[in-house]
């Protein structure tokens, strides 16, 4: 079964825009990773600060070979210079195992 990872960070309100925009400026940088399975962020509705970013994979060795090649990269920065100020203040993954599913409703 697949593995999901999710990693918690913390944004204050009025960095919430400029980490969407990072995100989103970013898609397709994890799709073709080989393994990955599923992605989404998700944006707290109330009572917290804190963003959910949710990744599934195969198994944790493609996780791992993300983590030390494409994700290790992207976070680096373009080498352009100065590094933009992060969005998000703290950061916690939590690591699943996928026991039970349910396919998702086909329209």
């Amino acid at each position: 079964m697949s593995i999901v990872k999710i990693n918690v960070l913390t944004v204050p309100a009025e960095q919430r825009e400029v980490l969407e925009q990072r995100f989103a400026a970013r898609a397709g940088t994890v799709e073709s990773s080989d393994g990955f399975e599923w992605f989404e962020l998700l944006r707290p509705v109330e009572g917290t600060d804190q963003y959910l970013v949710y990744t599934r994979w195969r198994d944790e060795a493609s996780f791992q070979a993300w983590m030390e090649g494409p994700m290790k990269t992207a976070h680096q920065g373009s080498g352009s210079g100065e590094r933009p100020k992060p969005a998000a203040s703290g950061s916690t993954l939590w690591s699943f195992e996928v026991v039970q599913q349910t396919p998702p409703k086909q329209g």
